[in-house]
């Protein structure tokens, strides 16, 4: 697992709190700014990569990070070497150096184990001295004969190692875009779950998140109300833009990411469960998912082509995705990323909202949007209860249900079950395809049973 490298980076042109332009630019063309503008062409090459790579790091450790995001600002970085490195719009750029960024522009420096771009403090050894790599230090270096990795591990510890040929992509926030609360899952759930869990790490008053699934429980609220609480925003329990990068912001400052004496991210802690994109080819019940929807909104809307719910993400699939993408006024590709599912969603509670007279007496069993999790107290708990309850009538490994509302214990417990006997992930949660399970089947035993 590797970082991608952004296709362009926003440098500020000023300190971060001063009221000056931002520029936005090809990423390979700011560091071959910064490298004309911090190292001469005439030192060793050794030297010249051996710093081109700290520039490189210390730009996506930046951006990865995302350090001036998440406190406010719209920028990735400054222009000011006090807190950042040197960038010039008007800047000359020596041929030399900028053939070796063409090399390198996509290698950067990592801890041993790590994926995150290590820091790579640096300082210019002459009129200022700091912990990190020192750039004429450099040059004695490379006179001596060491070549540009050994030079960083003389800096930053012989436990640092280099990525190279990273891929390249567009530069995107970490913020979907759209509130997260109770019923999401997704992989910005988990992203949530993983760093209150090492927060907490500091912060004990934050409750443990006992399963970091992706799933949006009254666990995974509990816990965000108390980070709110103790950082001072509106305690909601929902993840807003605010409290995403606030979040984002404990989390890097516990794990030290941007310190020379960093934690490091491991593979596994930067592993995702979900998959970033669902295209053609994918098997799996996000892919039921996806044609639930898809059903549904062809249903109402003949320009959408109806489709068979199989789990397999094929032709029809594909064409049904792209054509919704078409309506929408998305990239039609064929492949459903988190702007698409978010448009799929919006799409399909618009509908639900509106729904048709003649379909209003079978509103209740429909899927009402989100995901039913443990802690949801609501009238589509009741009608899950009830339904699950029919299908306990007939079939003695379905506990029954106390209808209360509250997606309790032994809710979960019954869903687990369901899930089981379904051949769905078994974790407790209510999606589309397992309401609508839980719907047909409740009707069909209900009516076997009344016969």
């Amino acid at each position: 697992m590797v970082v991608i490298i952004p296709e362009s980076i926003t440098v500020h042109l000023g300190a971060p709190s001063e009221d000056a332009p931002n520029v936005t630019v090809p990423f390979i063309d700011y560091i071959k700014n910064v490298a004309s503008g911090e190292i001469y062409p005439t030192w060793p090459e050794a030297a010249i990569r051996a710093n081109i790579y700290a520039q490189i790091t210390f730009a996506l450790n930046r951006i990865y990070n995302e350090w001036y995001p998440s406190q406010g600002y719209d920028f990735d970085i400054t222009s000011v070497t006090q807190y950042d490195q040197t960038y010039s719009p008007d800047r000359e750029i020596f041929a030399n150096i900028s053939a070796i960024v063409d090399e390198i522009f996509n290698s950067y420096v990592v801890l041993e184990g790590s994926v995150a771009p290590y820091f790579t403090a640096y300082c210019n050894g002459t009129t200022t001295v700091c912990a990190g790599l020192s750039q004429w230090g450099t040059v004695e270096l490379a006179e001596q004969g060491l070549g540009a990795l050994d030079i960083l591990k003389y800096y930053y510890g012989s436990n640092i190692e280099l990525v190279e040929d990273a891929p390249t992509g567009e530069n995107l926030p970490s913020f979907p875009g759209f509130n997260i609360e109770m019923g999401s899952i997704s992989e910005e759930v988990h992203i949530i779950q993983r760093q209150l869990n090492r927060i907490r790490e500091n912060f004990p008053a934050i409750p443990v998140i006992s399963e970091e699934d992706g799933i949006f429980d009254a666990e995974t609220e509990a816990a965000v109300m108390a980070f709110q609480e103790i950082f001072d925003l509106p305690v909601t329990g929902i993840i807003d833009r605010a409290t995403w990068y606030s979040i984002k912001r404990r989390y890097v400052a516990v794990k030290r990411l941007c310190e020379l004496i960093s934690e490091g991210l491991t593979i596994s802690e930067a592993q995702r469960i979900f998959p970033a994109v669902l295209q053609e080819g994918d098997t799996s019940s996000g892919v039921r998912a996806l044609q639930y929807f898809l059903a549904f909104i062809a249903y109402f809307d003949n320009n959408i082509p109806q489709i068979s719910i199989t789990g397999t993400f094929d032709a029809n699939t594909a064409n049904a995705v792209r054509q919704f993408q078409s309506q929408q006024g998305l990239t039609v590709d064929g492949v459903v990323d988190r702007v698409d599912w978010q448009e799929l969603l919006n799409t399909y509670n618009s509908i639900l909202a509106d729904l048709p007279s003649e379909y209003q007496e079978y509103a209740s069993l429909i899927y009402p949007g989100y995901f039913l999790t443990s802690g949801e107290e609501s009238p589509d708990v009741i009608t899950l209860q009830n339904a699950i309850n029919r299908i306990a009538a007939t079939d003695s490994s379905v506990p029954t249900l106390e209808v209360t509302g509250i997606y309790d214990e032994a809710t979960e417990n019954a869903v687990r079950t369901l899930q089981w006997q379904s051949g769905l992930p078994v974790n407790g949660a209510v999606g589309p395809i397992l309401w609508q399970t839980i719907m047909d089947r409740s009707v069909g035993e209900s009516s076997a049973a009344g016969a």
